[in-house]
């Protein structure tokens, strides 16, 4: 099981949300680029890149920062964050990026993400499924869609996607535990790779979401505020 530090992109800085509201930020660096390169050098196997202000109004804002992390890391990063035309997921991928994350087309757009599986390979292709209340919410998390989240699980999976990136939005960024049982039915019902965010804040639910399954662990606020040690977490995702 992978362990994924996140960092969230907001005006070019690093930045957490409490349950993704733009207006409970908390900025933990002004320069992403060494946040990156300490995460490397202290061992994460993959970064996942948010370009949040790229969510909110549909276009990548924070890209120059993107590149420039992209550029000068050895590791994989995925990123997401506004992705909503093939055009910028082909920069991404050209740029560096290893994984491309599409939230908000994979409701309003799928054939898009199909379009992207059969050009890329599904393995450069991850689906956030983002979810308030089990309802599927886009565009920077600020709309609430009529879709489950199991629904467009299936649909994904019709479509070739091979991995999914699950969030509970009520528990991201407030270190109350992740959804377990939610990323258990996920892997169970999809037979997907899938990874889960959101609330973790302790090596137990590290534990807990290894048993249910989940190929990898995206983690932020946890990290930032100290609460769990990066080594930690990678040495009990390592642990048999």
């Amino acid at each position: 099981m992978e362990i994924i530090p996140a960092i969230d992109l907001r005006t070019g800085r690093c930045v957490r949300l409490y349950q993704g509201d733009y207006q409970r930020e908390t900025v933990f660096s002004e320069d992403p680029v060494a946040v990156a390169l300490e995460w490397q050098r202290q061992g994460a196997p993959r970064l996942h890149l948010v370009d949040l202000d790229g969510a909110a109004q549909g276009v990548q804002v924070n890209l120059p920062v993107i590149r420039s992390i992209l550029v000068q890391l050895t590791i994989p990063v995925q990123v997401g964050g506004g992705v909503r035309d093939a055009a910028t997921a082909d920069a991404l991928l050209a740029a560096g990026a290893d994984r491309v994350v599409l939230g908000t087309v994979a409701v309003e757009n799928p054939m898009l993400v199909e379009q992207l599986c059969r050009r890329h390979g599904s393995q450069r292709v991850v689906v956030a499924i983002d979810a308030r209340d089990g309802q599927v919410a886009t565009r920077g998390w600020r709309e609430t869609t009529s879709v489950s989240a199991v629904v467009l699980a299936d649909e994904m999976v019709a479509l070739g996607v091979c991995r999914l990136l699950y969030t509970d939005i009520a528990r991201d960024g407030t270190l109350t535990g992740p959804n377990v049982a939610a990323n258990a039915a996920l892997v169970r019902q999809t037979g997907l790779a899938v990874q889960a965010s959101g609330g973790v804040s302790s090596l137990e639910h590290i534990r807990q979401l290894k048993v249910a399954g989940v190929e990898g662990v995206v983690m932020g606020q946890a990290l930032y505020t100290g609460a769990i040690a990066l080594w930690e977490a990678l040495a009990v995702a390592a642990s048999g």
